[in-house]
């Protein structure tokens, strides 16, 4: 593939902040970054997760200490584009890209003060019965809010 088909197909791959349907700011932090200087890649799992956890509290009603209802990650992944580092300022884009009767697919990305995606990363989740571990069917206010910012066509 020459050079302008590789950088042409990578355009692709990053959508802007208008592809996601909740953005959450995060801070950097000055023990986010490694021994290269940019924040180590493992901290952009830890923004995604507490984006997500975010809006499934604030807009889903979950309830993390006490609920009957809890989710586990069983999937994730994420591509990097360009690097961040201390002291940007960030922003975690977040879509629902699949969403099923127990699990959701989100779509993430983490996006420095302007541009494109730096990261474009999913998590999928399964809910689940607290005490017993198994799956169960997302729970009406939680399926409303996720329904709420599944991006089209999926």
């Amino acid at each position: 593939m020459s050079d302008a088909n590789s950088q042409s197909a990578q355009a692709k791959q990053r959508p802007g902040r208008e592809a996601f349907g909740y953005l959450c700011p995060v801070d950097s932090r000055w023990a986010d970054n490694d021994v290269y200087g940019h924040i180590n890649n493992v901290m952009y799992y830890s923004y995604f997760d507490s984006t997500i956890n975010r809006y499934l509290i604030d807009k889903g009603g979950l309830d993390i200490h006490n609920g009957d209802v809890i989710a586990y990650v069983v999937s994730s992944g994420c591509d990097y584009f360009e690097a961040a580092a201390y002291p940007d300022a960030l922003t975690i884009g977040m879509r629902v890209d699949k969403l099923g009767n127990s699990s959701v697919r989100y779509g993430l990305a983490l996006f420095g003060e302007s541009g494109d995606a730096k990261a474009l990363g999913f998590v999928v989740h399964v809910f689940v019965d607290r005490e017993s571990g198994r799956p169960v069917s997302i729970p009406a206010p939680l399926r409303e809010a996720l329904a709420a910012i599944q991006s089209s066509g999926k």
